[in-house]
C-alpha cells in the first residue's frame, strides 16, 4: 500500500504495544515474574523444598541441589549457604555465587519472643557440638544460628529441634521472619501488657502457611508492651507497642514501615490502638497489604518501607481498614519515651510476682555449644528452666530465688558471661563478617571482641550507655545507622597505600529517645588496626565536651566534625 497523508501507517515503523508492568504489584494485576527471585518463587512455593532436602538433597549430597533451591526456597527452611573459607572482602562483588558457595550451610533456629526453654537450649548446644562444629551465635532478632551443618544432617537436626517444639521453618526468605518480642514479657513489673498470646497465636495461624509464604521480599514483626521499648519497634516492617488507652486500657500502637540497609527508614505510626486479640488479625491484614501491593519490580524496592513512604500512613491505614479488616480501627496514643537508659535487661532485676531474671552479655552474641549446654545447666540449678534471647545479642535467665542471684551471677562469671559487663561489652554488637557471610567485606566478630578488651583496658571509668554496632558490608543486619558509634565494613587504603579492611563511621544514631540516623562526617572512614585509637579518641572528647546529663548521640550531632575525626 503507498503512503498517502490518510495513512501515515505506511511509512512509520509499528511501535510494539506492551502492557505497562509498574512495580510488579500483584493487586494492580501484574502477576507476571520480573526477576529471577520472583520466578523461583512462581515455580515453586519455598516451603515445597523440605521434602527434596529430606528424600534427595540429604541422600545425595551438597553437588545434588538446584540451584534455585540453594540460594533461594532452602532459606524458607533457615538454610544459607556460607562463605567458602580464605575468600578475601575484595571478591566479594566480584565472583558468581557458585565460587563464593561453600559445601556448608548457615542454619538459623527460629526463637519467637526470644523465648527458650533449658532443655530446648541444650537441643541447640548438642545440635551444635554435633553437627556445627561447636558454632553458636545470639543473633540481634533473638535467634540462634549455627554453622557449617552438612545437608546429610538437616533432617536429623530438624528432628531433635521439633521433638522439643522449635523449628526452622521461615527463618528466611520472603516471608514472615521471627517475630521479635520483649524478653520479660509477662513477668516484667513494669509491663504494660504481656504480647505473648499474639505471638503464639501469629505462629499458629500463619507461620508455614502458604497465604504469606510469597511476600514480595522479607518481612520483620515486633510485638512487645515494655515501657523500655525493648524491641526496636522502629525499624521493624510492623510493630505493636504496649501503650495505656485513656478510655480502653491496655493495648498496642501499630507503627508500620521500619527497615534500615542500605535505604534506612524509621517506621511510622497508623494512630491506631490494637486489643490484644485483635493483634493477630491485624497483623495478617498488614502482611497481606504487602503481599498485594509490595514492589516485586525490583529487589532493592520490595520491602514494605518503601511502599509506606510511597502511600503515607494516612493511605495505608485507610486501605488496611477498608480492604482488609472492613472496619475501622480505634485510634490511639503513641508510646511515651523509654523507661529506662538500657533496653538489654542485662544485670539483675526483680519479676511481678517476687522473683529475679538476670540478664548477661555473650561476648557480641558469639557462644559456643557446650557455653550453651552449660548455660542450660545453670539456669536448672538456680532458676525454673526458663531462658530468654534479647534483640542486642544478650541472654537472660528467669525465676530466680534471692537467695540464688549471687550464686547465678558468679556461675555466669565462671562461663565469662558477666551479668555486671563494662559499658563496652554491654553496647557492642557485631553481625556474622566475613568468617561466614558471602555479602560481608570484613571481619566483624572478632573485631568487635578485640575492640571491647582495648576499650575496657584504655578507658576503665567510661560508664555511660553506648553502642558500638559492627557491620561487615552495607546491609546493616548490625543496626549502623541507630547505634551512637556505626561501623559499616568496606576496603580502604592505609597511610602505605596498602588496600586493607577498615570502617566508614556513623556517629549518633539512635532507637527509642530521640530516634534518629547516625551523621556521616565527610570522608571520616578508619582501619581496623586504627579502630581502638579512634573509638578511644572520640569518647574521651565527648567526656570532655559533653553538657551535663547529654548522651553520646546528642553530643555528636552537635560536635565538629574535627571533634568526631
Amino acid at each position: 500500500m503507498a503512503a498517502t497523508p490518510q495513512n501515515p501507517a505506511a511509512t512509520t515503523p509499528r511501535r510494539k504495544v506492551s502492557r505497562h508492568r509498574g512495580e510488579g504489584q500483584w493487586a494492580a494485576g501484574h502477576h507476571t515474574p520480573l526477576n529471577g527471585n520472583e520466578q523461583f518463587k512462581k515455580d515453586d512455593d519455598g516451603l515445597n523444598v523440605r521434602t527434596r532436602i529430606e528424600t534427595i538433597y540429604s541422600k545425595r549430597g551438597f553437588d545434588s541441589i538446584d540451584p534455585n533451591d540453594l540460594r533461594g526456597r532452602m532459606r524458607w527452611w533457615g538454610l544459607y549457604t556460607q562463605r567458602k573459607p580464605g575468600i578475601d572482602g575484595g571478591k566479594t562483588a566480584i565472583l558468581e555465587p557458585e565460587e563464593l558457595d561453600d559445601k556448608y550451610f548457615m542454619l538459623r533456629v527460629r526463637i519467637d519472643g526470644g523465648r527458650l526453654t533449658t532443655q530446648q537450649l541444650r537441643v541447640i548446644g548438642e545440635i551444635s557440638e554435633e553437627f556445627a562444629r561447636g558454632s553458636a551465635d545470639v543473633t540481634d532478632r533473638q535467634n540462634i544460628q549455627l554453622h557449617w551443618i552438612r545437608i546429610e544432617d538437616v533432617p536429623e537436626i530438624w528432628n531433635r529441634l521439633e521433638a522439643v517444639g522449635l523449628s526452622t521453618t521461615e527463618a528466611c526468605g520472603d516471608c514472615p521472619r521471627v517475630v521479635i518480642g520483649s524478653p520479660v514479657a509477662g513477668i516484667a513489673e513494669d509491663e504494660i501488657i504481656d504480647g505473648s498470646w499474639a505471638i503464639d497465636e501469629i505462629h499458629e495461624r500463619y507461620i508455614g502457611s502458604k497465604e504469606f509464604s510469597n511476600l514480595p521480599r522479607k518481612f520483620k514483626t515486633a510485638i512487645s508492651g515494655s515501657p523500655l521499648l525493648d524491641v526496636v519497634h522502629e525499624i521493624n516492617d510492623i510493630a505493636f507497642v504496649g501503650v495505656e488507652h485513656p478510655e480502653h486500657g491496655p493495648g498496642f500502637d501499630l507503627w508500620v514501615g521500619g527497615g534500615l540497609s542500605t535505604n534506612p527508614k524509621l517506621g511510622v505510626r497508623l494512630g491506631a490502638w490494637v486489643p490484644l486479640d485483635e493483634v493477630p488479625e491485624v497483623w495478617a491484614g498488614v502482611v497481606g497489604i504487602f503481599r498485594d501491593w509490595g514492589y516485586r519490580r525490583l529487589r532493592t524496592r520490595a520491602r514494605l518501607k518503601f511502599l509506606v513512604a510511597d502511600w503515607g500512613p494516612e493511605k495505608f491505614r485507610q486501605v488496611l481498614e477498608d480492604d482488609y479488616l472492613e472496619r475501622k480501627l480505634v485510634d490511639g496514643p503513641a508510646p511515651a519515651e523509654p523507661s529506662g537508659r538500657w533496653r538489654d535487661h542485662v544485670g539483675v532485676h526483680r519479676q511481678k510476682d517476687g522473683l529475679f531474671y538476670v540478664g548477661f552479655a555473650p561476648r557480641v552474641g558469639r557462644v559456643d555449644g557446650t557455653t550453651l549446654t552449660k548455660i542450660a545447666e545453670v539456669a536448672e540449678a538456680h532458676g525454673s528452666g526458663r531462658v530468654r534471647t534479647t534483640v542486642e545479642q544478650k541472654m537472660i535467665i528467669l525465676d530466680v530465688e534471692e537467695a540464688q542471684v549471687q550464686p547465678l551471677v558468679e556461675a555466669l562469671e565462671a562461663l565469662d558471661l558477666t551479668a555486671k559487663p563494662s559499658p563496652f561489652r554491654r553496647g557492642t554488637m557485631a553481625c556474622t563478617g566475613i568468617e561466614y557471610c558471602k555479602l560481608a567485606i570484613v571481619e566483624t566478630k572478632a573485631r568487635g571482641s578485640q575492640l571491647i578488651d582495648e576499650l575496657e583496658r584504655r578507658i576503665p571509668e567510661f560508664d555511660e550507655p553506648l553502642t558500638i554496632n559492627l557491620n561487615g558490608c552495607p546491609n546493616a543486619c548490625a543496626r549502623i545507622q541507630v547505634a551512637d558509634i556505626g561501623l559499616k565494613g568496606q576496603l580502604m587504603l592505609n597511610d602505605q597505600g596498602e588496600q586493607v579492611e577498615g570502617y566508614q563511621v556513623h556517629l549518633g544514631g539512635a532507637l527509642g529517645l530521640e530516634a534518629g540516623f547516625g551523621r556521616k562526617v565527610r570522608g571520616l572512614k578508619v582501619t581496623s588496626e586504627e579502630l581502638p585509637d579512634y573509638v578511644e579518641r572520640v569518647l574521651k572528647r565527648f567526656q570532655a565536651e559533653r553538657e551535663e546529663g547529654e548522651r553520646f548521640a546528642a553530643w555528636a550531632s552537635r560536635a565538629s566534625e574535627e571533634a568526631l575525626s
